[in-house]
């Protein structure tokens, strides 16, 4: 089974410390979430343990278990407060562009990212 379905879409991340000889695991999403083991592969199946202990105890405090950014459903939609002056040279680069500063934005996060 793959990392993201034993987690529920959570990111798996295992590193070992220089001087240690144990192995770490945690979930990207969730770095609080972590176990070690004497291997990568013991790390990730403590990890698992460590899991479903989480979800046991939100379970049985009636509270939401956490959903993986990767299996939420976005709109497509969010507010970002910037400066004024930014708005105002992002307003002026998309006029000179010939577009939607709304257009202009999305671009330039699609090329960050």
């Amino acid at each position: 089974m793959e990392n993201k379905e034993m987690f529920d879409g959570f990111t798996v991340h295992t590193w070992q410390e220089p001087d240690d000889k144990d192995w770490m695991a945690c979930l990207v999403e969730m770095p609080e979430i972590s176990a070690f083991g004497p291997s990568p592969d013991r790390a990730i199946a403590e990890l698992s343990v460590a899991w479903e202990m989480v979800k046991e105890s939100c379970a049985a405090n009636g509270t939401a278990i956490p959903v993986a950014p990767s299996r939420k459903n976005y709109s497509g939609q969010f507010n970002v407060r910037i400066a004024k002056t930014l708005h105002r040279r992002l307003a002026v680069e998309a006029a000179r562009e010939g577009v939607s500063l709304n257009a202009l934005v999305a671009s330039k996060l699609e090329l960050a990212c």
